[in-house]
């Protein structure tokens, strides 16, 4: 039975369960991109004696994602910064009720943050009630593009619409990086009261770095701010993303592999019996339906091959049938062939 917040990418358990090392298991349930930046730091001689300084940190991420320093704050990680975005309205709040619209299926973290917080929750299908009205003054959290599915939304119609309903928006742009789509950080000056949580690990394939950033107006990141802690990221992870920005091949080496790998999954998919619907996906994951079998099923019959993918029961507006599958090296997913065609 899945925990109602459970994750994927649990390997160390998965291995233990198949009587194998950690580096024998095909983590397929990890949506964390198998294409390395290549990263020119000995960390070894990294001066960690003293406190880290964040001014270089701040001055490449900034310029990455075309936005001004005092629009941007760092945190240990994006879930970090999604507990920190929601303990810091309920104290705008100072007691008032608190809604929370979550356009679902989501990253779980959400809710989560929503529950521990004490929102009072509204769950909205995206495949079906997109047009669902959200209460005035909620806070709105849209991931786009959207997991587990992979969906890219037209953010310009329903940032219009939540504006009219006087909404704080979180759209969480983990996974912009693997499309084509131009980021929401364009309407940040015409939406006072819009977050954009960005993904510093996945994209870059280093979700053992944590570090995750929210951008916002400069006056917004300047109250949020001020019930964080001076340091929160470690030297190494701040040497490890600048290093990595500064691979100027990494995003033509990440898009041609990845789009190797999605072909070959896609044909997979689409020749098997066991697979009643792919929805369409332009990130580093699909996510399928299945035809007769549920997810814990063919979970079961992947596990001699020492491969993971992730059950989705527990996001809100799935099933039982749905599995979500990350994309790896194509001679990865080829142990796939035999479970999917059988």
């Amino acid at each position: 039975m899945m925990q109602t917040f459970q994750h994927g990418g649990d390997i160390t358990a998965f291995a233990k369960n198949c009587g194998c090392n950690p580096d024998e298991v095909i983590d397929l349930s990890s949506n964390i991109n198998f294409v390395k930046p290549h990263i020119d730091v000995d960390f070894n001689t990294l001066d960690i004696a003293p406190y880290p300084n964040y001014d270089s940190l701040y001055e490449n991420i900034a310029v990455y994602y075309g936005v001004p320093e005092d629009q941007m704050e760092l945190f240990n990680g994006g879930s970090a910064g999604i507990f920190s975005l929601f303990a810091h309205m309920k104290g705008r709040h100072m007691g008032l009720p608190l809604r929370c619209a979550i356009y679902s299926p989501a990253y779980l973290e959400y809710k989560k943050a929503a529950n521990r917080f004490g929102y009072e929750l509204h769950i909205i299908d995206r495949f079906n009630a997109m047009d669902e009205k959200v209460a005035q003054g909620s806070l709105v959290i849209f991931v786009n593009p959207a997991t587990p599915d992979g969906t890219f939304y037209d953010i310009r119609p329903l940032l219009e619409k939540w504006h009219s309903r006087n909404c704080t928006v979180l759209i969480d742009e983990s996974f912009i990086e693997f499309t084509p789509h131009t980021s929401a950080t364009n309407y940040l000056a015409k939406y006072p009261n819009l977050f954009i949580l960005k993904s510093l690990t996945k994209y870059w394939g280093a979700a053992g770095i944590r570090m995750g950033a929210l951008l916002s107006s400069a006056q917004n990141i300047a109250a949020l701010k001020q019930t964080e802690p001076l340091w929160k990221l470690s030297a190494f992870d701040a040497a490890y993303i600048q290093s990595a920005l500064h691979d100027k091949t990494f995003a033509n080496r990440s898009e041609a592999a990845n789009q190797e790998s999605r072909d070959y999954l896609l044909t997979l998919l689409q020749k098997s019996p066991l697979i009643k619907r792919i929805y369409p996906s332009k990130v580093n994951f699909v996510l399928v339906e299945l035809q007769s079998i549920t997810a814990e099923e063919l979970q079961e019959r992947l596990t001699p091959y020492r491969v993971m993918v992730r059950n989705c029961e527990n996001f809100d507006a799935l099933d039982k049938y749905h599995v979500r599958i990350a994309l790896k090296e194509v001679e990865k997913l080829q142990q796939l062939e035999e479970v999917l065609h059988a």
